[in-house]
């Protein structure tokens, strides 16, 4: 019975032909140095008895044996990444990294234009067998039907246009007769940007985005879903993205923040009354409380505020939901806005047994910013560290000059966070299972935290080590880098912020 041998893989020709080649380079080097002895013997120059003798031989063939093998190194490696891109075209496994033809060595020693024509090449050969392109080509009623009785969404993109898309994808048509897809994102990396990322530096990727919505919170036929993006650098088709709808899981929640936001509406007037009474016994009172009773009143005290504080949060997240988040950027200094605030957090801090340190470089350049809007972020974020710090931690506020921006940054010494909650932090009602077991909240303070950053044109990050604390940064512009745009358009923020014009409908930016 004949024995069928396996096809060679492209991926199995580099180690077999690195072998064959430092076994010539090492047999050519052990035949060489043989030479040099018979030579050095017959002539008589060293005898073959000498130490000195032995010793030479033993260098120099460990040398060139060393320096070949070098050479060879470095006069081979575009052969081997000739093979690594050839295994990626053919679409065999592998564990290796494709070569990425945007390396700027590559560019430099002209092996970019290989690279790209394989992959370009690799994705014209799929093509011609299962790129979905080429199906729509042969065979388009009957895909066009089949992808049309699904409800989950199929569009494909292709140098960032609308080619394809079936019947329950979220699309419109411009005036110009191009199609554009009408989706909001709100968190994460936007669509446009994550493509341009893919672009410039990667062979295939993947992405998630989950909350996608094709209207603003309120409008009629509103509709949720987790998105899925797949992109093939050299493909017929560059991106295919799909889209799972889950209105029946996420919109509860929207309609939940309704109802909480009417609630908080109508407790704030009641809240205000509160603290206004507190602030008028304290002042009446302060001279008659002996120390606990002192400390048992700025307890309440702190827990009124902070009571105003989730209202006000819920309220501005309702108000981000519907685009009516509105801020007017002023010339502030960082140290006037943490002043308004500064009160409240010493009593926060020491009703929590907390230590507040601040550090505000006196020469920080003024930023662009609306004062109560940053009063808020800072204050949830300073909050935030003190509830998940440890008893008698400090908590550091400081800020810094970032190149056009000032970045102002909370750190804590307290539990840290795992990396798998850092992705998930600046989401609506998100909350880990252990702080909602160990620490009372809404889940969107830093949420709207979010929201009010981007709408001043900033961005805020998140680095935490689990067990060694955390540090929330936010950027805002300095004020002398955005001036004139800002009175060109009475003090709005719509100029800071980065649109994504074209082919998907601008949802993402906040007006004013």
């Amino acid at each position: 019975m004949a024995v069928t041998k396996p096809p060679q893989l492209v991926k199995e020709y580099w180690p077999r032909y690195r072998r064959q080649s430092l076994f010539f380079v090492i047999a050519m080097q052990v035949i060489t140095t043989l030479i040099i002895i018979i030579s050095l013997m017959l002539t008589g120059l060293i005898e073959p008895t000498s130490t000195t003798f032995w010793v030479i031989l033993i260098s120099i063939a460990a040398g060139t044996i060393g320096v070949n093998i070098l050479v060879f190194s470095v006069v081979s490696e575009p052969l081997q990444m000739l093979t690594k891109a050839l295994t990626h075209a053919a679409g065999e496994p592998t564990t290796t990294t494709p070569p990425n033809p945007n390396a700027k060595r590559y560019e430099r020693n002209g092996f970019k234009p290989l690279l790209q024509t394989i992959y370009e090449l690799g994705g014209k050969l799929e093509g011609e067998t299962t790129a979905p392109s080429t199906v729509m080509k042969s065979n388009l009623p009957a895909f066009e039907t089949v992808l049309d009785t699904t409800s989950t969404a199929i569009i494909f993109l292709k140098d960032s246009k609308v080619v394809y898309a079936n019947k329950a994808a979220p699309v419109r048509e411009t005036a110009d007769g191009d199609r554009q897809l009408d989706i909001i994102i709100d968190v994460d990396q936007s669509l446009e940007g994550w493509i341009k990322e893919c672009e410039e530096h990667a062979v295939n990727a993947s992405k998630i985005w989950r909350r996608v919505a094709n209207k603003l919170v309120g409008e009629e036929d509103r509709k949720m879903y987790d998105m899925a993006a797949s992109y093939q650098k050299g493909s017929d088709v560059d991106v295919i993205l799909t889209l799972i709808e889950r209105t029946e899981e996420y919109i509860p929640e929207d309609n939940d923040l309704d109802f909480i936001s009417f609630a908080a509406h109508e407790l704030r007037g009641p809240i205000t009354v509160i603290r206004g009474y507190l602030d008028t016994l304290g002042d009446e009172l302060a001279d008659r409380f002996a120390d606990d009773e002192q400390e048992l009143f700025n307890r309440l005290v702190v827990s009124a505020n902070r009571l105003s504080s989730y209202v006000n949060n819920i309220l501005n997240a309702a108000k981000y939901d519907r685009r009516h988040l509105t801020v007017h950027l002023h010339e502030e200094s960082v140290a006037a806005m943490y002043d308004t605030i500064k009160d409240d957090m010493q009593l926060r801090a020491i009703a929590q047994n907390r230590l507040l340190s601040i550090s505000l470089p006196d020469d920080l350049p003024t930023v662009a910013a609306d004062k109560s809007a940053i009063g808020e972020v800072m204050g949830n974020l300073i909050d935030n560290a003190i509830k998940y710090s440890n008893e008698g931690g400090v908590v550091s506020l400081s800020a810094q000059v970032m190149q056009n921006s000032v970045e102002i940054s909370v750190t804590d010494q307290g539990i840290g966070m795992p990396g798998n909650v850092l992705s998930n932090l600046f989401h609506k009602f998100y909350r880990s299972h252990r702080s909602r077991e160990t620490v009372a909240g809404t889940g969107i303070g830093l949420y709207i935290c979010k929201a009010i950053v981007e709408s001043h044109g900033g961005t805020i990050s998140v680095r935490s080590v689990e067990g060694e604390g955390s540090t929330f940064s936010f950027t805002l512009p300095i004020y002398a880098t955005v001036a004139e745009k800002l009175k060109a358009g009475d003090n709005n923020p719509e100029g800071l912020i980065q649109h994504h014009d074209g082919w998907i409908n601008n949802h993402g930016a906040m007006r004013g």
